[in-house]
């Protein structure tokens, strides 16, 4: 349980940790939280040459609203996020989160840049449809939500970039809701599925689901937005739809459970959260 010898810089300013970033080359690692990062270093399942710690970049800490957008800088912890219910389905997530001690810690940038399918945001991001706002040495780009996770742990993130906010739309007038199933209380989420919907007079405009933990990477439960949108909002429409949760997936079976049984959570979660978010 002792990591690697490593160096370890502590940057003040967004720039000098970009810059320390490419002086380590691809074996560099950003620190912003260290809840995913530092038990994988203690297993020995990653061993970075260089942690850039990002504690001190005051920067990129903050949440403001224009426009209809809220922009949440990128290591602004769980915490922080969950005691501002104006920013709805996010903080509702956050809230959730592990416990008290990791949300004071853990940050909604290195939850994002680690990739984990498991992790509960990024799942809200797709659902929520927002975007990154990245820097590097070769400057500033945006990347969707949809654009951001590749494989298992696999972001498209270069490797001296840094997320500097994250850019939610507001989504006034949409009900929503994140129902997870743990073993444990406070466990990584064996399922997770956010639900975002727009009732209007009783049919769903809109619907947007994302799944967590049913393949290597978060994804949209595409068929059962198209099930629902469009469709009067009853328990029989939203029941039918959800059935279609396990649609497209790869849940990997594991000591919890078999991909099947994942499966089965999904339409049952899925249900419930499209009932919450629906308003029935």
């Amino acid at each position: 349980m002792i990591p690697s010898s490593f160096d370890y810089v502590v940057p003040e300013s967004l720039d000098d940790a970009i810059k320390a970033l490419a002086d380590g080359g691809e074996d560099a690692k950003l620190l912003a939280g260290g809840h995913s990062l530092i038990p994988l270093m203690k297993l020995r399942l990653a061993a970075p040459s260089l942690l850039v710690d990002l504690r001190k970049v005051g920067e990129l800490s903050g949440v403001s609203r224009s426009n209809g957008t809220i922009s949440i800088g990128s290591t602004t912890t769980h915490a922080a996020l969950q005691d501002q219910p104006e920013l709805g389905i996010v903080a509702t997530v956050a809230s959730g989160i592990a416990d008290q001690q990791v949300r004071n810690r853990g940050t909604i940038g290195g939850s994002l840049a680690h990739g984990d399918p498991a992790s509960d945001q990024p799942a809200v991001m797709l659902a929520t449809e927002a975007t990154l706002n990245v820097k590097g040495s070769g400057g500033e780009r945006q990347i969707a939500a949809a654009d951001l996770f590749e494989d298992y742990l696999t972001t498209s993130l270069a490797d001296d970039e840094v997320i500097t906010t994250i850019d939610v739309p507001a989504l006034e007038g949409y009900g929503y809701a994140y129902e997870k199933f743990n073993r444990r209380a406070e466990d990584w989420a064996m399922v997770g599925v956010c639900a975002l919907v727009k009732n209007e007079g009783g049919t769903a405009s809109d619907v947007r689901v994302a799944l967590t933990h049913m393949a290597s990477t978060p994804l949209r439960a595409t068929a059962v937005e198209e099930a629902l949108r469009g469709q009067s909002l009853s328990a029989e429409s939203i029941a039918s739809a959800a059935e279609q949760a396990g649609e497209g997936t790869n849940p990997p079976a594991d000591l919890n459970a078999t991909a099947d049984y994942k499966k089965h959570l999904a339409r049952v979660l899925t249900k419930r959260a499209l009932t919450q978010a629906a308003g029935l």
